[in-house]
């Protein structure tokens, strides 16, 4: 069984916000492989996650219910709720759907590694799992258009509406990729679906 965690906030403030980019795309996800709806499941007070069994074969969607800064720990909680064998291996069978601002709207790289640079969320998991070894699918929310914002207030804010028609129109070709992913794993998706530069 894989494990994608789509990384956001719970809650109508941070609904459309670009920092749940992930979310959005969980959402259609599980749309697009007929899954039952999302429901509450782990392990632990605090680190639950709205969960479903995708409809596909051999993956679940999770979207952790404990804020961006703390998805780690819904991650922990979701693995140790799981039978003791066989064991995940973060590098082959985690992919997380993350919001990216160094790439622009309607963008996004597979990525097999990699610092957090910055992001809490990432940070939290890989403090979790501690190591930077696993699978993440980078969304593109666009950088600040000056300096002078807040980049924690930029993805806390929502898309202009054409923001969003060029992330949303991402999405069947993202949805491809992570498909791709749990067929042919993440250097093959990376290879097809990575564009340079």
């Amino acid at each position: 069984m894989r494990l994608l965690l789509a990384l956001g906030n719970p809650g109508a403030k941070y609904r459309d916000t670009r920092h749940n980019i992930g979310w959005w795309l969980a959402d259609r996800l599980a749309l697009r492989w007929g899954a039952e709806p999302f429901r509450p499941g782990g392990a632990t007070d605090g680190a639950t996650a709205w969960t479903t069994g995708s409809g596909r074969s051999g993956v679940e969607i999770h979207k952790p219910l404990t804020y961006m800064n703390r998805s780690g720990e819904a991650l922990a909680a979701l693995l140790a709720a799981r039978p003791a064998a066989p064991r995940l291996d973060p590098a082959a069978d985690i992919l997380v759907l993350v919001d990216d601002v160094a790439l622009p709207a309607g963008r996004f790289r597979v990525r097999k590694r990699g610092s957090p640079g910055g992001h809490n969320g990432l940070a939290s998991i890989s403090a979790s799992l501690d190591s930077d070894e696993y699978g993440r699918l980078r969304l593109g929310v666009g950088q600040p258009p000056d300096d002078r914002i807040d980049l924690a207030a930029w993805v806390l804010s929502r898309m202009s509406r054409a923001e969003e028609e060029e992330a949303v129109g991402a999405f069947p070709r993202a949805a491809e990729a992570v498909e791709y992913w749990l067929d042919h794993g993440v250097e093959a998706a990376m290879n097809r679906f990575n564009r340079p530069g």
